[in-house]
């Protein structure tokens, strides 16, 4: 082990630095695939880190200045001689190739560190959130292979109108409500979305309601909730496709008519692709990990996180605001970066004079909605005595709901009433059909 060469590539990273000394576009071109730790020869490391210095400030990389800064070490000057003259027209190739090795040697040093630091007290959880780290902050240095130009992206543009001329409009994951498909194409990956409310005003409830139609069009989704364990999940899905009670499902002595239709409901939804990790707690370094994992075993599309404010965020520095804000952030960037879709929940401060969600009354963080490509209020007036706002000001409140988007990044903003199902919690589309009130009002 003493003697191992940890992989490396002196001849690339010899073309790559004599490159840059001879195309004054080329820095630029390699600049966000290489950077100077990543060079294994001391010296190319160090001459890297002066042409890095160099060209941040505006200032030709050039033989002669470079020259000036190893004024007297003539071993230094000869050397930097000799690399000038290297220079090759798949110089990129090359830092490809330097990146690649480093990666390796890195990966090899963790490697060591993990088979000592398996041997100390450290606590198993601590060890594997380190590792995680150190893994991410590897796959961070790894050159992006998604570049893309304007004109492939336009070809995506125009795939895209094809599709929504022969009426697929739905280019995501269908939520169950055409309103929000229309105006979004539905869940669509790399999104962070967030839905919003207070306490008992339906967030799991309409977060389940759009799982259910997702899982039923065999679209895997991960679950996690901080309150219910996985069985109540279970429960809820499955009043919600047989029409009893969760709480009777659960806690009560079913008569023979409804076994049979939990039975039948079971047969029709068990082999749906929903997963709970009730592992990961409230931690969010734990929830990240096992949603990579869950993504790598099942290639799952979407998650849910149940909800956002009691997260333990390890974070005990920071304030409760910028620790929802790094949540927010960390779960776009995990969204987008294993192309999955995003469900996060969150708390609404309580307004009891006028209850009505907006954007200003997120808990803890107006981050989290800076965050978010879509923010979902949803608004159950019922609860509180209330009336809907305008334009909804003569629907009935009894068995309905509005569903507010109060910020969509791509799509705009969008209210309507939907259905609500008290009894099995679920939410469910109205069409035209909206209750309106009778000429009497019961408040």
């Amino acid at each position: 082990m003493k003697d191992m060469i940890l992989p490396h590539n002196l001849d690339s990273e010899r073309i790559v630095i004599g490159s840059v000394l001879s195309d004054i576009n080329a820095w630029a071109e390699i600049s966000p695939v290489v950077t100077p730790e990543m060079f294994y020869d001391p010296f190319h490391r160090e001459l890297f880190e002066n042409i890095t210095e160099l060209s941040r400030k505006g200032k030709a990389a050039d033989l002669v200045i470079l020259s000036e800064k190893y004024a007297g070490n003539s071993e230094k000057i000869i050397k930097l001689a000799d690399i000038s003259g290297m220079f090759s027209v798949d110089y990129y190739d090359h830092a490809l190739n330097i990146q690649e090795k480093f990666v390796r040697r890195k990966l090899w040093m963790i490697g060591q560190q993990l088979t000592t630091d398996v041997f100390s007290p450290k606590e198993t959880d601590d060890l594997l959130y380190s590792l995680q780290g150190e893994l991410t902050t590897v796959t961070q240095t790894v050159a992006s292979t998604e570049i893309s130009t304007l004109k492939e992206a336009i070809k995506g543009v125009y795939k895209q109108i094809e599709t929504n001329l022969q009426g697929n409009t739905i280019t995501g994951t269908d939520t169950g409500f055409a309103q929000i498909n229309k105006a979004s194409g539905g869940l669509q990956k790399s999104d962070l979305i967030v839905i919003a409310g207070e306490t008992s005003q339906g967030k799991t409830s309409l977060a389940l309601s759009m799982i259910d139609t997702a899982i039923k069009q065999g679209v895997p989704v991960a679950f996690y909730s901080m309150e219910m364990k996985a069985t109540q999940l279970a429960a809820r899905l499955l009043s919600m496709n047989t029409g009893i009670p969760a709480n009777q499902i659960l806690y009560s002595q079913l008569d023979p008519d409804y076994l049979r239709t939990l039975d039948e409901g079971v047969n029709r939804i068990h082999d749906l692709p929903i997963y709970f990790d009730e592992s990961s707690t409230s931690n969010i370094d734990k929830i990240i990990a096992s949603i990579r994992s869950l993504k790598h075993k099942y290639d799952i599309t979407g998650a849910v996180i149940d909800y956002l404010q009691i997260l333990n965020v390890n974070q005990r520095s920071a304030n409760k605001e910028q620790a929802m804000g790094d949540v927010a952030r960390r779960l776009k960037n995990l969204a987008k970066e294993l192309d999955i879709w995003i469900i996060a929940l969150s708390q609404l401060n309580r307004n009891d004079q006028n209850p009505v969600p907006t954007l200003n009354r997120l808990r803890d963080s107006g981050q989290i909605g800076e965050a978010a490509d879509i923010v979902i209020f949803v608004y159950r007036p019922e609860v509180y005595g209330k009336f809907y706002p305008e334009p909804f000001a003569n629907t009935s409140t009894s068995g309905t709901a509005m569903i507010d988007i109060a910020k969509g990044r791509n799509i705009g903003l969008l209210k309507f009433i939907c259905g609500f199902d008290a009894k099995t919690t679920h939410f469910t589309e109205l069409g035209d059909h909206i209750p309106e009130y009778a000429e009497e009002t019961p408040f």
